[in-house]
């Protein structure tokens, strides 16, 4: 809702987001390999359960400034740089429109030290 306004009387950023099909098959294939996993290590009485929670409890949100080359179709280039504001890098997993069951936080690290370095190159040419 772009009417409500914040303290400096700018309009305020809103998310939208919800565990999507592809969420859930993921969610219900983790469970099922777990399960696997754990019952070929030779335990028993194992029982597979799923607690997704809300939001944001024990996931990694993505997606929500797309990397592309055209801005009209994406949020940030391939340095994690805002088309629209130069001075400004996005290096969460926002940039990220997908990823696997495991943890992002290296591919956020790699990725956050090649913008900075890219970051720097363009302050030192007077361009930032």
């Amino acid at each position: 809702d772009y009417d409500k306004l914040d303290g400096w009387g700018l309009p305020t950023v809103t998310f939208d987001a919800e565990f999507k099909e592809n969420e859930w098959k993921m969610r219900e294939d983790m469970k099922e390999q777990a399960y696997e996993m754990l019952t070929k290590a030779g335990l028993r009485d194992v029982e597979a359960f799923d607690r997704p929670g809300a939001l944001g409890l024990g996931i990694h949100e993505m997606g929500t400034a797309r990397m592309g080359r055209d801005p009209k179709t994406s949020v940030v280039n391939g340095y994690n740089q805002v088309h629209t504001v130069k001075n400004v890098y996005v290096t969460d997993g926002a940039f990220m429109t997908s990823a696997a069951c495991v943890n992002p936080s290296l591919t956020y690290m790699a990725f956050t030290a090649r913008a900075a370095d890219h970051a720097a190159e363009q302050l030192k040419k007077g361009l930032l």
